[in-house]
């Protein structure tokens, strides 16, 4: 019986051990912006002003729920809007070790 529990004692201090080692990361939701370096819209900006300063949208949500909220999404953001209000700007991250397709070129 001694053994059994030495043993069991020995395993939830290596358990212990092992979780006190594990690393964190932490981003702050402040600092997200587009991998070049690019703003995203920032909170409040109206829709007619984020259209002037990123262009059309390649694709347009309906509007869903109440109060509603609409998603444009372009090709690195996608932008969320409460009536005609930013309410969120999220930037799309890509793997760096996404697989290379037939069709692109390697690189020699």
């Amino acid at each position: 019986m001694n053994a059994i529990v030495r043993t069991l004692v020995g395993v939830a201090f290596g358990l212990a051990a092992a979780a006190a080692v594990t690393d964190e990361l932490k981003i702050p939701v402040g600092s997200q912006a587009l991998a070049d370096g690019g703003p995203l819209p920032p909170h409040g900006m109206l829709m007619p002003r984020v259209r002037a300063g990123w262009g059309e949208p390649a694709l347009v949500h309906d509007a869903v729920g109440q109060p509603p909220i609409t998603r444009w999404d372009y090709a690195d953001f996608s932008v969320y809007f409460e009536h005609d209000h930013v309410v969120h700007a999220v930037a799309h991250h890509r793997r760096a070790d996404t697989p290379v397709s037939d069709d692109q070129p390697l690189d020699d």
